[in-house]
């Protein structure tokens, strides 16, 4: 992570004295469930948690304990005892490591979807906005990059709220499934330390038990959560690829909105980039990179290895502050985005009608024609419209076949862009759910 692409609520999750401190409240939750069941005296876990939670967890300090001790949570757990004193020799009773480490990071990765979901919501409002402005504003569609039928620009930003809607959904179900405490001690039997610690940590810090651990919380869970990542962040490729193509100049019916003193090129005064469009693309691909390696950090050695911990120290961070960073930025672009509907229309007609010939196609075969004869006779009349050499409606006038079939009146009538529009309601209240 760096801080040209990070947001400081997202950063803060992942701090080490963040880290630190969720640390000490596990230790001192395990404490209070040992000593309701008398493993430990009440006067000790009061001790610690007076002296533990008022403690400044000096970062350099336990960096400095680990140079010796070569173990992080050791590392931590002498520094703990300076401030609580004998009282310490009750904290980690029973417990591994990994009941810190596993525990903590569902914390924070819990934390982290939170702030994912919000951004969501914040993209999915401006998404909607702009999605009624727009709801009528013809446009025209395209496959493989061609002109291909009449839409709006309001269906096109309906279908990134829908997609993002899904997004949301598997953010939600992403942070559940990560949402797991294991307190089960070494290998996860529970031979040094009672199920009930795990209750009662898990249920201090929202969490849910781990039905079965062994000696870290399976990783089939982290897994799941960076793929959803992967995925939410591919949407926002999509969406940021689709503007990065309105702005082209060859078809310029969208751009990002350029600030007053903005410069769009050290070499040429004239330029306007979607150069923040062109950044989501690049940080889209970065959040996908954790993917991987937590699909390959599932298989670790019998009840426990620590080949996954490097790779989640890497993308834990990473990809959520990556991937909060890109969220709000789109959202920024969306509300702000600057719409051409005067060049929409003008690259309508571009073709000179030619999107409409679907439904001559489909007029002729409704007078009886075959559809591969309809086929090669709209065809005929477009190919040299698409050659520039004519207007479609006038050839299919003039076309003696065509004519056979449909008069000049039913022609034009089948040139109305209205009739393309006539489900967008349909589809909107698909879409956002209302009336």
């Amino acid at each position: 992570m760096i801080p040209r692409y990070s947001r400081p609520e997202m950063t803060a999750v992942w701090l080490p004295e963040t880290r630190f401190r969720i640390w000490f409240e596990i230790e001192a939750y395990a404490c209070e469930a040992m000593a309701e069941i008398g493993v430990i005296p009440k006067e000790a876990v009061k001790a610690i948690w007076e002296k533990g939670g008022k403690a400044k967890f000096d970062v350099e300090r336990i960096d400095e304990i680990e140079r010796v001790t070569k173990h992080d949570v050791i590392a931590f757990l002498t520094h703990l005892a300076e401030f609580i004193g004998p009282d310490s020799r009750f904290v980690h009773q029973g417990m591994t490591s990994s009941d810190v480490l596993d525990t903590c990071l569902s914390v924070q990765l819990r934390r982290a979807s939170d702030i994912l979901i919000a951004d969501v919501d914040a993209l999915l409002a401006a998404l909607k906005r702009r999605a009624y402005e727009y709801k009528m504003t013809p446009t025209v569609g395209r496959s493989h990059g061609v002109h291909a039928e009449p839409t709006t620009f309001g269906l096109k930003l309906a279908l990134a709220f829908a997609e993002f809607s899904r997004a949301r959904a598997r953010l939600v179900t992403a942070r559940e499934e990560i949402s797991t405490t294991a307190i089960s001690g070494a290998v996860g039997t529970f031979a040094n330390i009672d199920p009930r610690v795990e209750e009662h940590v898990a249920k201090k810090l929202g969490l849910k038990v781990e039905p079965v651990s062994t000696q870290v919380i399976p990783r089939d869970r982290h897994a799941a959560f960076f793929a959803t990542l992967g995925v939410v962040a591919s949407s926002v490729e999509r969406l940021a690829t689709e503007i990065r193509h309105l702005q082209r100049t060859e078809v310029l019916e969208a751009e990002e909105y350029f600030s007053e003193g903005q410069k769009g090129s050290s070499s040429m005064p004239h330029k306007r980039n979607p150069v923040l469009t062109e950044n989501l693309t690049g940080l889209a691909r970065m959040v996908r990179s954790a993917v991987t390696p937590a699909l390959e950090d599932v298989a670790l050695w019998h009840e426990r290895d620590i080949s996954h911990y490097s790779v989640e120290r890497m993308i834990g961070p990473d990809a959520t502050i990556t991937l909060d960073f890109a969220l709000a930025r789109l959202a920024e672009v969306i509300g702000k985005l600057v719409v051409y509907p005067e060049t929409m229309r003008k690259n309508l007609d571009k073709l000179g009608g030619l999107i409409h010939s679907q439904r001559v196609l489909l007029a002729l075969t409704q007078k009886g024609l075959s559809r591969e004869e309809a086929y090669a006779l709209v065809q005929r009349n477009a190919m040299p419209v698409w050659r520039g050499e004519g207007d479609f409606l006038t050839l299919l006038k003039a076309d003696r076949d065509v004519a056979k079939a449909l008069s000049a009146e039913e022609l034009e009538a089948l040139f109305d862009l209205g009739y393309h529009f006539k489900e967008v309601d349909t589809i909107f209240r698909r879409v956002f759910g209302e009336p």
